[in-house]
C-alpha cells in the first residue's frame, strides 16, 4: 500500500540474552552506547535552508512496523517544508532494502539490523529508534508471564497446550509474521530459533497479528510495542514488563533496532534526504519517537 502523506511533518546490533540477563541481575544498568552512538558525529546540526525554496519528493519503503513512526515524522517534516512530499510504502523490511538497492526508494525502513550481504552491497544502517517486541495472547488467557525457555518451546512446537504452562486446557495457536518481516527476523534471532518455528498462521502485518490473536482462543503472537492495545493481553518476560524504560535499560530482552537504510552514508545523499535525517535526529524528531512509545537514540 502506498501512502502520500499530505500534512507538513545506530548501537543496536543484538545483545546476547545471557549478557542482558546478567545486566538485569545487577540492577538493570543503562545499556551501553544507547545515548552515546559513535556514529552521531556523522549527522550535522540541522542545516539552515530556505523552507519555502526546498521542493521535491522523498521516497521511503519498508517495514510495516514502522508505519506510525514514519507517518508522524513525515507529517511534521512536511509541515516544516511545504514544498517537499514524503511518500511511504509499507512492504516489509527486506523489500524496503531491495527498493534502496534498486534505486526505486531513497530510504529503506527496516525493523531489523542489516544483513552482512546487504551491507556488502553498499547499504548503510542508520539507526533511528529502538522498539520492543511484545508477546500477546488472547484476552481470556490467564497466563501473565513466560520465561525465555517457555517462549522458545511454544514457538518451536515443544509446548502445544497451555495446560503445560499452568494455563487452561487449550491448544496453543502460534501466530507470527511472514518470511522477510523485520519483526520476525529480530524475534527469531533473539530467541535463536531461526527456521525452527512452527507457525499456525504467518501474517503480513503487525496489525494482522494482533487482530488474529485477539479473536483466536489460545493464540499467541509477537507485535511491536507501539501498536499494542487492550484488545490483547501483553505478557511480561522473565518477570519484566515491556516498557520503554525497561527496553532502554536492557532489562526487557526482546528489543530490536529501527533502521532507515540508505545506499551509501547520509552525507552521500541529496539535500532532501539529508534534510530528512536532520529532522529525524533533531530534538523534535526524537521526541516524536518517544511519544509513540519508542526508545530514542539521540
Amino acid at each position: 500500500m502506498r501512502r502520500e502523506l499530505t500534512y507538513l511533518g545506530r548501537l543496536f546490533a543484538g545483545i546476547c540474552i545471557a549478557v542482558l540477563i546478567g545486566g538485569c541481575n545487577e540492577g538493570c544498568g543503562i545499556r551501553e552506547g544507547l545515548e552515546q552512538d559513535p556514529r552521531s558525529a556523522e549527522i550535522s546540526d540541522v542545516r539552515e535552508r530556505d523552507t519555502f525554496q526546498a521542493a521535491g519528493t522523498i521516497q521511503l519503503a519498508g517495514s510495516t512496523s514502522m508505519d506510525k513512526l514514519s507517518d508522524a515524522w513525515a507529517e511534521s517534516f512536511m509541515e516544516k517544508y511545504p514544498g517537499i512530499h514524503v511518500n511511504v510504502e509499507f512492504v516489509g523490511s527486506s523489500a524496503g532494502i531491495e527498493a534502496v538497492l534498486s534505486g526505486s526508494s531513497d530510504i529503506g525502513n527496516s525493523s531489523r539490523s542489516l544483513k552482512p550481504d546487504e551491507k556488502a552491497d553498499g547499504v548503510v544502517e542508520n539507526l533511528v529508534a529502538v522498539d520492543g517486541i511484545v508477546i500477546c495472547v488472547d484476552p481470556s488467557n490467564p497466563i501473565e508471564d513466560l520465561t525465555l525457555r517457555q517462549l522458545t518451546d511454544i514457538y518451536t512446537g515443544v509446548v502445544t497446550n497451555w495446560s503445560g504452562l499452568g494455563g487452561s486446557d487449550l491448544p496453543v495457536v502460534v501466530v507470527g509474521r511472514e518470511a522477510g518481516s523485520g519483526t520476525r527476523g529480530a524475534f527469531e534471532e533473539i530467541l535463536g530459533v531461526a527456521d525452527q518455528c512452527d507457525y499456525a498462521n504467518e501474517l503480513d502485518s503487525t496489525g494482522a497479528v494482533m487482530a488474529r490473536v485477539a479473536s483466536t482462543p489460545g493464540a499467541i503472537g509477537y507485535i511491536s510495542l507501539d501498536v499494542a492495545d487492550d484488545s490483547v493481553r501483553i505478557l511480561s518476560l522473565e518477570g519484566v514488563e515491556p516498557s520503554a524504560e525497561n527496553i532502554r535499560n536492557g532489562c526487557y530482552l526482546l528489543s530490536r533496532p529501527l533502521v532507515m537504510a540508505t545506499r551509501g552514508g547520509i552525507e552521500e545523499q541529496d539535500d532532501l534526504v539529508q534534510m530528512w535525517f536532520d529532522h529525524v535526529y533533531s530534538e523534535e524528531g526524537q521526541s516524536i519517537a518517544e511519544q509513540l512509545g519508542f526508545v530514542r537514540v539521540r
